[in-house]
């Protein structure tokens, strides 16, 4: 099976290095000096790291045969693809490889239907879950344990216990029309103070 484990940044100095967003929890396993990687697109590989080393918190590559920073350059964007065995699992038993997550059903605790995970996205801050909804629109899920309270594959489905609003948004505007209803002249201070705890739980999930 293969897996996208990074992306290629910009080129890094004068000697063919490059910067490299990682997508994968095992760097040092899939990005380490020898590795050959598959590329997308499939016309620029495979290619094989020489030598790897992280500056200023970011990792750093360089390939066999590349070597000024022209050719560097011209690998930017190119997404760096490893084989990988289906049956392999990370070491640690928090984390999945992105294929474990994909097609989960997304449900509730109570086993209400949110949707499907259909795409995940890796932020420097997080991951995020981007589920289908059975209407067909989309809702992102930051994967976070305050959020996703269970992930089990042998039942192929993701348990979430999501914050007001982070699903359904009129949840949050119900919630503040009856706290204006409920306030009469002091209404907008209310409902300052309101949006301000909303936004202050979904940050910390």
């Amino acid at each position: 099976m293969q897996l996208v484990v990074a992306r290629i940044g910009r080129a890094h100095g004068i000697k063919g290095e490059v910067t490299v967003e990682v997508r994968t929890d095992e760097p040092e396993l899939r990005l380490g000096p020898g590795a050959v990687l598959a590329t997308e697109p499939a016309q620029a590989g495979p290619l094989t790291i020489e030598t790897g080393r992280v500056h200023s918190g970011r990792l750093l590559l360089r390939f066999e045969g590349v070597r000024d920073r022209t050719a560097a350059e011209a690998l930017r964007n190119i997404l760096l693809i490893a084989e990988v065995d289906p049956e392999e699992l990370p070491e640690d038993p928090e984390e999945f490889y992105d294929h474990q997550l994909m097609d989960l059903d997304v449900v509730l605790a109570d086993g209400t239907e949110i949707g499907r995970i259909t795409e995940i996205t890796h932020l420097p801050s997080q991951d995020l879950f981007i589920v289908e909804r059975p209407d067909g629109s989309e809702v992102m899920i930051p994967f976070v344990e305050e959020i996703v309270s269970e992930i089990d594959l042998e039942e192929q489905r993701a348990v979430i216990t999501p914050p007001p609003g982070l699903i359904d948004e009129s949840e949050a505007v119900i919630a503040s029309t009856r706290d204006e209803d409920d306030a009469g002249e002091d209404s907008s201070e209310d409902s300052s103070e309101d949006g301000s705890a909303g936004g202050a739980k979904k940050g910390d999930a």
